[in-house]
């Protein structure tokens, strides 16, 4: 390869200055008409070439820096540059999230009601066969389970450090339901396996005659904390449901357009369970009244279906769909023209 000399590429430079100066006039106009955006690809695609050309030649230099400096310019003229995340804040939490949950409302009261009635059965099927509940341990231990360890669950841990552990835990479950529901079976499993041990635990409770005390603790955060994962569950089903039956889009253009709808949904979750977190961690030790401790918890429960329901439905009256905008999504579609 013949190796630029320094007046070569000084010629080469002073040929195409009046080219590089006009494409950098372009890439700094604020407002273009449609001749001017046309010079303005036209200039874009010829400096990429030319820029090409004198790094393979010639290397890094200062005219090529000026003239990528140009060209990165020119780019954001017509691919556009990504929004502010601090303005996208609002359009997230007022109209993509609350649609994406919306969206998934139905499915989500029905996963709730599957697991209430599988946990339900769970617990009758334990409580009704004595054998069953002997695989769980010995009569001393599901005494101490029954009548210490359930209760000191709540308070064996200092508040922050166990708010901590069951929110991280809980959003780590959550986000599996959704970014795995994919695969179609992973979702309903952890539900599955979420439902039996709610219905062990209390048989075991129900055994020594402790049921009240059962929900009595699971309720104040519980009602949030349960239907979180229930929502993520149904989340994650409506995700395989895109490519199961995409209806008249394409597979891909189904599972794109939801899977980025949805995946919403899992942020929302994480911050709804640091709320259950701290119900958990903070509310449900405290030797408060009942129906205090339950209330807050019914609040916080409120507080999120109004959010789902109500503000979801306004920002899907809207046009929302929780997806991205279209400028943001891409092109959904290549068309030879």
């Amino acid at each position: 390869m013949t190796e630029f000399k320094q007046m070569d590429l000084d010629a080469y430079s002073a040929a195409h200055r009046d080219e590089w100066d006009r494409l950098a006039q372009l890439g700094a106009t604020r407002s273009l008409s449609g001749r001017e955006a046309d010079e303005l690809i036209d200039r874009y695609q010829a400096g990429a070439t030319q820029l090409s050309v004198l790094r393979t030649t010639a290397g890094r230099s200062t005219q090529g820096d000026r003239l990528s400096l140009a060209l990165s310019r020119a780019r954001l003229r017509f691919t556009g540059a990504s929004a502010n995340v601090l303005s996208q804040l609002p359009v997230f939490f007022v109209a993509q999230l609350p649609a994406a949950l919306y969206r998934i409302r139905w499915l989500s009261l029905a996963v709730t009601l599957a697991t209430a009635l599988v946990a339900f059965l769970y617990a009758w099927w334990a409580f009704a066969n004595p054998q069953v509940l002997a695989n769980f341990g010995s009569d001393e231990f599901r005494e101490q389970f029954a009548a210490e360890d359930f209760v000191a669950y709540y308070s064996e841990n200092p508040p922050s450090s166990f708010t901590g552990q069951v929110w991280t835990n809980n959003a780590l479950l959550a986000a599996q339901c959704v970014a795995f529901g994919i695969v179609g079976l992973y979702s309903p499993y952890l539900l599955f396996s979420n439902a039996q041990n709610l219905g062990f635990s209390a048989a075991i409770m129900a055994e020594h005659d402790r049921l009240d005390i059962f929900f009595l603790y699971i309720a104040p955060h519980g009602q949030l904390e349960l239907y979180s994962i229930f929502v993520a569950g149904a989340a994650g089903m409506r995700i395989f449901w895109a490519w199961v039956a995409p209806g008249a889009r394409t597979r891909g253009q189904a599972l794109a357009e939801d899977g980025r709808a949805l995946i919403t949904v899992a942020v929302g979750l994480i911050l709804a369970l640091l709320v259950s977190g701290l119900i958990e961690g903070y509310i449900t030790r405290q030797d408060w009244p009942w129906v205090l401790k339950i209330g807050i918890g019914t609040v916080a429960l409120a507080g999120f279906l109004v959010y789902q329901w109500v503000l979801g439905r306004r920002a899907w009256r809207s046009g929302e769909t929780g997806d991205l905008s279209r400028f943001e999504a891409g092109a959904k579609q290549l068309i030879a023209g």
